[in-house]
């Protein structure tokens, strides 16, 4: 069983022993600043951009008096670069990164779906209590269930339920729709039981959502989505504030072999530097283009009423907003639901759209929209999951609005065929 330990690494991240540490001043800046300078102790040569390393394999100290053995070092704590199975420099440097952001020591991985494993693998819980949500998810949790003969349990099940060392699976806000739950409510629900908070925040990254604050235990993004926010990457985070934890997942990641590569940690460092910016403009564009889709459902438009049945975002969840306005202070999210009115309309209209890629994934810069149904087997093939980026919001609802206008002019068409062949 994991160890409840509850310590707090200050600084959990694998650095050179020649390399200054980080400055206690950096502790004072805004995240924002912390994300363009939080690696900046990590810095060995003049170039403003770091490099990409490549190596998987490091040199031993010339002196042979400066040689430390395995034996006397703490193996996921490391102060020197050995094989980059266990540490490598561009990945030390995305950590570092990311520690500050998530408030918390945090673990890279080669992509969020090997993250949420490797959590699994380390908290080995004999119960799971879970909701709808992501269906990678899921399989992770079907596969380590028949690993394990671990049970999955509904997140609405009593808390009698859950035991010590049990695990309450989190996903918010959930894939596809957007919709919250509250964390505080379900970590309430674990931690009187002696089970444990796992958050996927995934659709909520940091400036969004802070779910350390809320009572979570461990913390799951996967990085692919808005910490890569560029479609170009594949990478999962893993963070904890229990020091033994941490360490625990450090040593089974080595073993585990889920590291990412080089490359793929210098694009999320990139990244990690536009992060705030990023992610407030789409959700803001998220938030505007929901606000203007209800109200015209709601005033009965014309074409949008025979086209769309519903959407679905956590900013119309106006009965949880005494929570949720403080669980997302700023923002509730680039990612929402449409329901059609037909699966027919929702096959459809993504070939009408110009701005929107009909493409699966989320959380790059560029606007994507995708029939649920074409990766997902567990959807209602109505929905249509739209991933906001940064382009003008109102190039974006006007897109979406000819769209729709294409669809009820072809519906239409095809009545008035359908009535003049039945004469």
């Amino acid at each position: 069983m994991a160890d409840p330990s509850n310590g707090i690494v200050a600084n959990g991240i694998d650095t050179h022993t020649t390399e200054p540490q980080p400055a206690p001043s950096l502790r004072k800046w805004s995240a924002a600043t912390q994300a363009i300078h939080a690696d900046d102790h990590l810095n060995r040569i003049e170039d403003v951009a770091p490099p990409v390393h490549v190596a998987t394999t490091f040199r031993y100290h010339d002196d042979p008096d400066q040689l430390i053995p395995s034996t006397d070092l703490e193996a996921s704590l490391s102060d020197r670069h050995i094989y980059s199975r266990h540490t490598a420099p561009t990945t030390t440097r995305l950590e570092a990164l990311l520690t500050p952001l998530l408030l918390a020591p945090a673990l890279t991985y080669s992509s969020g779906l090997s993250a949420l494993h490797a959590a699994y693998v380390f908290l080995r819980p004999r119960r799971i209590a879970i909701t709808a949500g992501y269906h990678g998810a899921h399989a992770v949790l079907k596969l380590h269930c028949r690993l394990t003969g671990a049970t999955l349990l509904p997140l609405s099940c009593p808390a009698e339920d859950l035991h010590p060392g049990d695990v309450v699976h989190l996903e918010t806000p959930l894939n596809p729709t957007g919709e919250a739950l509250s964390i505080k409510h379900y970590a309430e629900k674990a931690h009187s039981r002696g089970a444990y908070m796992l958050v996927d925040s995934t659709f909520a990254p940091p400036g969004l959502q802070e779910p350390f604050q809320w009572g979570a235990d461990i913390v799951m993004h996967s990085g692919t989505k808005y910490l890569g926010g560029h479609s170009d990457m594949l990478c999962g985070v893993l963070a904890t504030r229990k020091e033994e934890w941490f360490k625990g997942l450090a040593e089974e990641r080595a073993v585990l072999g889920s590291v990412m590569g080089g490359l793929e940690g210098w694009l999320g460092v990139r990244s990690l530097r536009t992060l705030e910016v990023r992610v407030k403009r789409q959700s803001e564009n998220a938030e505007q283009l929901v606000k203007w889709l209800d109200a015209l459902l709601r005033t009965k438009q014309e074409v949008l009423s025979e086209v769309v049945a519903s959407v679905q975002h956590a900013s119309l969840q106006s009965n949880d907003m005494d929570w949720l306005s403080e669980q997302m202070p700023n923002g509730f999210g680039p990612v929402f639901a449409i329901s059609m009115q037909s699966e027919r309309l929702a096959r459809r209209l993504p070939s009408k759209l110009e701005l929107f890629h009909h493409a699966t994934s989320l959380g790059g810069v560029e606007s994507l929209i995708e029939w649920r149904t074409m990766s997902d087997t567990t959807v209602d093939t109505r929905l249509l999951r739209v991933s906001v980026g940064v382009e003008s919001w109102e190039d974006l609802r006007d897109d979406l609005m000819q769209g729709f206008r294409a669809l009820w002019e072809e519906e239409n068409r095809k009545g008035q065929e359908v009535k003049a062949n039945g004469r």
